[in-house]
């Protein structure tokens, strides 16, 4: 088994030099915290961060990392920043076949449709509702896939778990 964790950025600041070269808030790095001492206190710890290359995304997986007390570089990808959510899932297929849990850290709309598209429906039932309501920023979804890397398809993996990280 595999485990997957669909994650949007934390909270970003409204403007910035660029859009890419937005950073989180003072509350987006609390809440990215959280996120991460959440996934740590459920045994779930990442193998690889696929992470755009947007500042808000990396600064998002550091907190992460440091809420989880892991010591994991991320992976930046810069065509998960545009991304749509079939080159998301391509990027995902990518995938080493060692790699056991996979983060993947970008944005919407694109990270909350790659959720719904990924459901099985036959996971958590709660969980799967709160994916289909929205993805405000902080939220992640925890799949459960049962397969390789390169075969991951629409309704392939099983949600688990939903959390908007707040601290």
């Amino acid at each position: 088994m595999k485990t997957l964790v669909v994650m949007r950025h934390a909270k970003a600041e409204q403007s910035g030099a660029s859009d890419i070269e937005r950073q989180l808030t003072d509350r987006g790095l609390v809440d990215a915290t959280e996120a991460g001492q959440w996934l740590a206190n459920r045994g779930i710890e990442p193998d690889q961060a696929l992470v755009s290359e947007a500042v808000r995304a990396q600064q998002t997986w550091e907190a992460v990392n440091d809420g989880g007390g892991w010591d994991l570089e991320a992976t930046s990808n810069d065509a998960l920043y545009e991304a749509g959510t079939e080159t998301a899932l391509d990027l995902v297929r990518e995938t080493d076949e060692l790699i056991r849990t996979l983060v993947v850290v970008g944005h919407n709309p694109t990270i909350a449709s790659l959720a719904a598209l990924l459901d099985d429906g036959e996971g958590d039932d709660e969980a799967s509702t709160e994916v289909t309501l929205g993805f405000p920023t902080s939220a992640l979804a925890v799949f459960s896939y049962d397969g390789d890397w390169e075969d991951l398809d629409e309704a392939s993996a099983s949600v688990v778990a939903y959390h908007v990280g707040r601290g």
